[in-house]
């Protein structure tokens, strides 16, 4: 460390050394993790106190290097060593020093990096009883009487770092003051000051509000967001954004608001609807800066106007639509786009009964926009169209605006891009929300809904845009989202449809697999495996996979999607997420072909077993778990080949010292699926599963896994002649279950399992031979308490109590043999 010290303070040094010396001694000294934090501070402690003094003497005269660079890494090294020393009573004059650098001295580069230090320093607890005097000393005779801007900036800057500790009314009269400071960056930094002190104090910002803010002042934020540099403007936005968001959230917990948006509604609302019509036209969500994440005057102003809305609610309404009405069919397209923005943003907030006559008297009109030549209209329309479909959806009535809705959807897809982006923005809506809701609200039956008529030409347009030339762009996401989400809600009389694009979806996955010889650049291969992975998404496990949705009828493809789907895993990387959505395929079609999945198990499973053992990999080896606990469910007892294989490399999982616990609890619940696949063939392995459970419910802090392993293995040899095979397990079994009733934290699901495993194990052996364990005290007690028990926890106590009465002689049972996986249909004779 005196080393690295020694280069810091060198000013003969180059300045990328002097830098390097001094992060590499800063990272000595501080850690983010607090277990290294203490073992960095002992280290520092157990130094020789010459060599410490030496150190920090070298810090603090390098705060004086005539490299600004080199002073701010200096800064960093005196917090690091405060941080160290200041809690254990080292280094007492280190305050007096600091001070008296800014007071007594005319270097401006020494203020500069003393002031960064100070606000490093505050932003750690250990001062927060000397913060109020450091900042007091700090800004009394500097932000005023300092005619160099970069000092007063540096004060500005340690203001913000300490604002959790300094004196409040002190502060917010310098800060206030600040906002009228001739430096626009000191005026930037005094707003940023501004937003943190209202998300810090908002219940102690009343008086501010009122005194400074609203007062003689005329409004300093609302001066500010007229401010002629966007900077700045846009900082005294975002006080107010984060106004309304206290708010909204003070709404959301039911606790006491100051109401300040609401008081300011009247000066606030003007200024943002004049940088509306001043700042539209440069892309309010220009696609163009879609993936820089860049922010403009028009992105913060909307943003502001939405959560006006939610915070004032539909005190806001009257606010703005003389403004809507005076411009919405403006000729200057700037106030045309000004209005209908104005419109989308306000529409989350407001009672429904409110906005109702509006959006009924908008809609036909926006819709007819959607023709507008206006790029920037276009746009700006299609995402307050879904605003609408997100908001409002059932203020779109099926046989009124239906129709031109979907029309003017599918034109503006196939339009440009920019406006595809908002058709298309977030989930797919508002084509994926339109289908959704409508199956909500207006659909009795899955046999037919208002869209099907236009699903064909919806989804046939959604392909046309995966076959453009721009391949590799984000839309895709959004696009192939879309697409997923119409084919999982279609109704029965879309299936054609349906079927033709799985073909569809596959003809674009083999033609990118043919382009994969192609690619050269890393950023090429990142964009084909996230295409890739989109498209499989529409055909994979979850609920809006195409591949369940068509059950049986996908039979004729399987041999087609089996085949993609292995060339798919042998190009892709041993780290591609293309691996894990093309296993899930896999998933998904074993679930939906059941039996007629054998023919491709033998080829599957040279690529499953590397992904079983991949342990490091810990999403792709979740995934293949869950597609070992799929085989077992589609071929049945067919699977008990490949069972052998199967447990070996899932009790090898379960040995690993690298792998993922959740990935464990995923593999104790395979157990029982094998085991309910296969039934009494599993014998050859229930000994050793036994043993690992037992092992595994002893550590094991999340038992739900190692209740359906129990589960499975109960049942799949209940009433087989192995069944007395499970005798010896018996006492093990159930104290686990004890366990997991006794604990006060239980979630319902486990009490669920629990009770359900109880009555499998006394349905198992009902001529008493586990007797004198099932009328044990504790499970007498569990079975009289009903605290807290949701409905079909109660119905599965039930039909397990009936169970114990059977199997201890203590009635008759006509209830007996029947599984517990049918927990409502066994308590209907209780």
């Amino acid at each position: 460390m005196l080393m690295l010290s020694d280069e810091l303070r060198n000013e003969n040094s180059q300045i990328h050394t002097c830098n390097a010396a001094g992060l590499a001694l800063k990272n000595a000294l501080s850690a983010h993790d607090s277990t290294r934090q203490d073992e960095y501070s002992a280290r520092w402690m157990a130094l020789d106190v010459d060599a410490r003094q030496k150190i920090k003497e070298a810090s603090l005269l390098t705060l004086a290097s005539p490299q600004p660079r080199a002073g701010a890494v200096a800064a960093q090294v005196v917090s690091a060593i405060a941080a160290v020393e200041l809690p254990v009573g080292q280094w007492p004059d280190l305050v007096e020093i600091l001070l008296s650098f800014i007071n007594m001295s005319d270097d401006t580069n020494l203020k500069i990096a003393t002031l960064q230090a100070i606000g490093y320093i505050c932003e750690t607890i250990v001062l927060a009883l000397r913060s109020n005097e450091i900042l007091t000393a700090v800004i009394h005779g500097t932000l005023k009487e300092e005619s160099l801007s970069e000092v007063q900036l540096a004060v500005v800057h340690a203001l913000f770092d300490s604002l959790e500790f300094g004196e409040q009314n002190y502060i917010m009269q310098v800060i206030c003051e600040a906002t009228q400071n001739l430096s626009v960056s000191v005026q930037v930094s005094t707003f940023e000051c501004l937003v943190k002190i209202m998300a810090l104090y908002y219940d102690k910002m009343a008086f501010y509000m009122e005194q400074a803010l609203f007062g003689t002042q005329l409004l300093l934020t609302v001066m500010g967001m007229k401010h002629s540099d966007e900077w700045v403007a846009l900082q005294a936005i975002e006080f107010w954004t984060t106004v309304c968001e206290e708010e909204i959230e003070l709404a959301h917990e039911a606790q006491e608001s100051k109401h300040f948006a609401k008081v300011a509604l009247l000066e606030v609302i003007p200024v943002l609807l004049n940088l509306l019509l001043g700042t539209l036209g440069a892309d309010p969500f220009p696609c163009s800066n879609a993936n820089k994440g860049e922010w403009n005057l028009a992105m913060s102003t909307g943003i502001c106007l939405n959560y006006m809305a939610q915070a004032v609610a539909d005190a806001i309404v009257p606010t703005v639509i003389p403004f809507i009405k005076a411009h919405i069919k403006a000729q200057d397209w700037h106030q045309h786009e000004a209005a209908i923005m104005m419109f989308g943003s306000i529409l989350k907030g407001p009672d429904p009964q409110v906005l109702t006559p509006l959006v009924n008297q908008a809609l036909p009109l926006l819709i007819g926009i959607m023709n507008d030549e206006n790029l920037h209209v276009k746009d700006t329309t299609a995402w307050t169209l879904r605003q609408i479909c997100d908001l409002l959806i059932i203020m779109i009535k099926p046989n009124v605006h239906l129709h031109p809705l979907i029309s003017a959807l599918v034109n503006g897809l196939l339009d440009r891009l920019c406006i595809m982006t908002n058709l298309g923005r977030d989930t797919g809506r508002p084509g994926s929300y339109l289908i959704k809701i409508y199956l909500d609200e207006y659909i009795t039956s899955a046999s037919e809904s208002p869209l099907s008529p236009y699903f064909e030409g919806i989804v046939s347009a959604l392909l046309q845009v995966t076959e453009t030339s721009i391949l590799f762009t984000f839309l895709l996401v959004h696009v192939t989202f879309t697409i997923m989400s119409y084919v999982s809600h279609s109704t029965t009389d879309c299936i054609p449809v349906v079927q033709n694009t799985v073909i569809a979806i596959l003809q674009r996955m083999e033609q990118l697999l043919n382009m994969q010889n192609q690619i050269v650049s890393i950023d090429d291969r990142n964009n084909w495996n996230e295409l890739q992975s989109n498209l499989c998404s529409v055909v994979i496990i979850s609920h809006h996979s195409v591949i369940r949705r068509l059950s049986g009828g996908i039979q004729p493809m399987a041999d087609r999607i089996m085949t993609l789907v292995l060339q798919l895993i042998q190009g892709a990387g041993k780290t591609s997420t293309v691996l894990e959505d093309a296993f899930l395929v896999v998933g998904s079609l074993a679930a939906a072909l059941e039996a007629g999945f054998a023919p491709y198990i033998q080829a599957f499973l040279p690529f499953l077993y590397p992904a079983l053992k991949a342990h490091e990999n810990t999403q792709l080896c979740m995934v293949a778990v869950g597609i070992i606990r799929d085989i077992p469910h589609a071929l049945g007892d067919q699977s008990a080949q490949y069972a052998g294989a199967f447990m070996n490399i899932l009790l090898e999982n379960l040995q690993s010292n690298i792998l993922n616990h959740n990935v464990k609890i995923s593999v104790l619940s395979c157990f029982g699926d094998i085991v309910l696949a296969i039934g009494p063939a599993f014998d050859p392995y229930l000994n050793t599963t036994m043993d690992m459970l037992r092992q595994a419910g002893s550590v094991q802090p999340n038992p739900k896994g190692i209740l359906e392993a129990y589960t499975g293995v109960v049942t799949g040899f209940k009433n087989t002649e192995k069944t007395p095979t499970l005798l010896p397990h018996v006492p093990s079994i159930l104290e686990l279950i004890h366990q997991c009733l006794a604990d006060e934290e239980r979630s319902d699901s486990i009490v669920k399992l629990s009770f359900g495993l109880i009555g499998d194990l006394a349905d198992c052996f009902p001529n008493g031979q586990i007797k004198e364990h099932l009328l044990e005290e504790w499970i007498a007690h569990e079975f009289h308490s009903k605290r807290g028990m949701q409905q079909e926890t109660k119905k599965m106590l039930w039909w397990a109590r009936e169970m114990i009465k059977c199997a201890a002689g203590l009635a008759s049972c006509a209830l007996a043999g029947s599984s517990s996986s049918y927990p409502c249909q066994q308590s209907v004779g209780i």
